[in-house]
C-alpha cells in the first residue's frame, strides 16, 4: 500500500459515519476518486457511485458499505447523563468504559461511556446498553440538551493505528475498509481498456437495513455485483475453528459460498486469483450472507452476485484488526478479474 492509499485509507477510518449519517465521509470519497472516474452519481439513499466505460452494455457494481456501527440517544434525564440504544451490532460489553464522541446538529462533544465502579458492585452478570450512559459532564438536563436532541448519534472515539507496520486496527473497518477497496480498484481501472462498465458503490445504511445497497442495485441494473465487506477472522484465542473455520489475517481475501453466491463469479475470482499466485480463503453463507450483496441479488430481474471479504479480528468493537497485505490483495484480485471481463461471459449456471 502507497503512503498516500494508506494516508487515504487512515482519513477514513478517522472520520465518523454512523449509519444514517454517512455525508460526511461520502464527500471525502468522492473528492478522492472523481478524479480517476469518468462520472460520479449519487442517489437518494445518500450513494456515491464511480463509474467507468458507462456507454457499455455489460455491467459489474461493485459495493462497500461506508457506514459504521454507532449509538443513538434516546433519553436524557435529569442530571444530564444521556442514554441509548444501539444503532447496528453494538456490543455492550465492548461499550463499557470508552470515550465516545456525540455528533449533534452544531458540534461534536466528547464523553464517556460512564461505568459502577468495582468497589460499589461493578456490573453484575449480563447487562445491556441500558445499564449504561455517556457522561459528557453536564450538570443538569437543561445544560446538555442545549446542545443535544434525542435522536443524535455517538462513535466510539477511537484512532485508527499500525500494529507491527502490517496490521491496522481501530474502529470501524467494517467497512470503510470496503469503500476503500472499490475506490482503489477504479483508480487503477481508469488507466486500463476495458470492456465492461464498472460501477463502484459507497453504499450506506448497511449496518441497519442495506438500503443503500437496493438503491444502488435498483438504479445501476447491473449484470453481476460484488459486495466488498469484511467476514470474521478466527486465528486469535478463544475462538472455536471446529465450529467457525479456519479464517486467518494474511491468508488472502474470503470468497463466499453458499445459495446466494453466484458459482461462475467465484470462478472467475478464482481464476484470477490462480494467475496472480494470491491465496484466497472461503467462508459459507448457506442461507443468506448479511452483507449488501443480500440485497443486490433481488433488485430488478435479479442480479447474480458474489461476496468477496476482508478477515478482520474483534468484529464490532473499538478495536477491529485487519492485515494491509490482505486489503492490497483484493484490490489486486478485483482489478484482474475486471480488466479481463470480455462482456460476453454468461452467469447462467445452467449454461455450459
Amino acid at each position: 500500500m502507497k503512503p498516500h492509499e494508506k494516508e487515504f485509507l487512515f482519513d477514513l477510518l478517522k472520520t465518523p459515519s454512523p449509519s444514517s449519517m454517512e455525508m460526511v465521509i461520502q464527500k471525502k470519497w468522492m473528492k478522492e476518486i472523481k478524479p480517476f472516474a469518468e462520472e460520479m452519481v449519487t442517489d437518494h439513499a445518500g450513494n456515491a457511485i464511480a463509474v467507468l466505460n458507462p456507454q457499455a452494455e455489460f455491467k459489474i457494481l461493485l459495493a462497500g458499505h461506508c457506514d459504521e456501527i454507532a449509538l443513538v440517544i434516546n433519553r436524557i434525564d435529569e442530571r444530564g447523563f444521556l442514554h441509548f440504544e444501539k444503532m447496528g451490532g453494538i456490543n455492550p460489553k465492548a461499550a463499557v468504559g470508552m470515550k465516545v464522541k456525540v455528533l449533534t446538529e452544531n458540534r461534536t462533544l466528547d464523553g464517556v461511556i460512564g461505568v459502577n465502579a468495582q468497589h460499589h458492585g461493578g456490573l453484575k452478570g449480563d447487562f445491556d446498553l441500558e445499564d449504561l450512559f455517556i457522561d459528557c459532564g453536564a450538570e443538569s438536563k437543561e445544560e446538555i440538551s442545549q446542545f443535544v436532541s434525542i435522536g443524535d448519534l455517538a462513535v466510539y472515539k477511537r484512532e485508527p493505528e499500525l500494529l507491527m507496520d502490517r496490521f491496522i486496527t481501530g474502529r470501524g473497518l467494517d467497512n470503510r475498509t470496503g469503500q476503500f477497496i472499490v475506490g482503489e480498484v477504479i483508480k487503477r481501472l481508469s488507466k486500463k481498456k476495458l470492456n465492461v462498465g464498472v460501477y463502484a458503490a459507497s453504499t450506506v445504511n448497511e449496518e441497519t437495513n442495506m438500503g443503500g445497497a437496493y438503491f444502488a442495485a435498483a438504479g445501476v441494473q447491473p449484470d453481476m455485483a460484488i459486495a466488498c465487506d469484511v467476514t470474521f477472522a478466527t486465528d486469535y484465542p478463544g475462538v472455536n475453528t471446529s465450529k467457525y473455520g479456519d479464517v486467518t489475517l494474511e491468508g488472502g481475501p474470503v470468497l463466499a459460498k453458499g445459495a446466494p453466491i453466484n458459482r461462475k463469479i467465484n470462478q472467475l475470482l478464482i481464476k484470477s486469483a490462480e494467475a496472480l499466485h494470491i491465496d484466497v480463503q472461503y467462508e459459507l453463507t448457506s442461507r443468506a450472507t448479511g452483507t449488501d450483496a443480500d440485497r443486490m441479488r433481488l433488485t430488478g430481474k435479479g442480479v447474480p452476485v458474489s461476496l468477496v471479504s476482508l478477515p478482520l479480528r474483534y468484529m464490532h468493537s473499538p478495536v477491529e484488526t485487519a492485515s494491509i497485505k490482505d486489503i492490497d490483495e483484493e484490490i489486486d484480485l478485483l482489478v484482474h478479474m475486471i480488466e479481463n471481463l470480455t462482456g460476453k461471459e454468461s452467469l447462467n449456471p445452467l449454461d455450459d
